[in-house]
């Protein structure tokens, strides 16, 4: 069953969680307090707008290519000025932001270079383009062995809907084809501490049901599944690591 914005809203402040340190370590980075307009692209239910608006006194700009998310937006982060567009146009003029960033959006896109293009177009020489997040697939590690074929069906429903599960290596050759230049790129590490709450654990398999409830292979295991992964969590077995790549780039200013 396909989720409700205000899930996929959950499931964006979860994302947003996990790579809370790294977003904090890549703002000092670039200095984001100082900015004067900032531009979100992909920008969902407005998470990340929230984020932006307490960090810096910058006009905060967000862009999606989904009207419903965007609504959901208006209501969280009203300070933002929205726009419903596409990554592949920006509906903004060139050089107008001196940040422009994502998070978990090349995952997403057909041409991801033509999105990064157009990212380095409506920035400002001098300015900053940053890839907050995106993932790798191609390197995720499940534990006990059991659940692995969990990631293996996640990553082809991805690929089933048009994603690129494996772009998270691509990034630092996006930056540098896109003639950005001071690139750093990494991976964002992972931690496991004891867990009480397991509100995270459903959160995750409305998920997984979303993506897989059409293989038949999961919907004759998922109570099996679903209970593997719930006991080694409670027993603190349970690893599930999916890499996590970033990139900051400069314009040649």
């Amino acid at each position: 069953m396909p989720l409700s914005i205000a899930q996929w809203h959950q499931r964006y402040q979860q994302q947003a969680q996990w790579t809370r340190e790294l977003r904090s370590y890549i703002y000092d980075r670039v200095s984001i307090t100082r900015a004067k307009k900032v531009l979100d692209v992909g920008c969902g239910t407005g998470v990340l707008e929230i984020e932006l608006t307490q960090l810096c006194s910058a006009e905060t700009f967000g862009l999606d290519i989904d009207p419903h998310p965007i609504g959901f937006a208006h209501q969280v982060a009203p300070g933002s000025i929205y726009t419903i567009g596409d990554a592949l146009r920006l509906p903004y003029q060139s050089a107008s932001f001196d940040f422009t960033l994502c998070h978990f959006l090349f995952l997403w896109v057909s041409d991801a270079l033509e999105v990064m293009n157009e990212l380095s177009r409506v920035t400002s020489p001098g300015g900053y383009v940053l890839a907050l997040a995106e993932p790798d697939y191609g390197g995720r590690i499940d534990y006990p062995p059991e659940l692995t074929k969990l990631g293996c069906w996640q990553c082809e429903a991805l690929q089933d809907q048009g994603a690129h599960p494996f772009i998270g290596r691509e990034l630092r050759q996006l930056f540098s084809l896109a003639g950005l230049v001071e690139i750093e790129a990494g991976v964002l590490g992972a931690q496991w501490h004891e867990q009480d709450d397991f509100s995270e654990l459903d959160l995750e398999w409305q998920v997984i049901r979303s993506d897989l409830d059409q293989k038949p292979a999961f919907t004759q295991q998922i109570d099996r599944l679903y209970a593997i992964d719930k006991t080694s969590r409670q027993s603190q077995h349970r690893i599930l690591f999916v890499p996590t790549f970033y990139a900051i780039g400069k314009l040649k200013g």
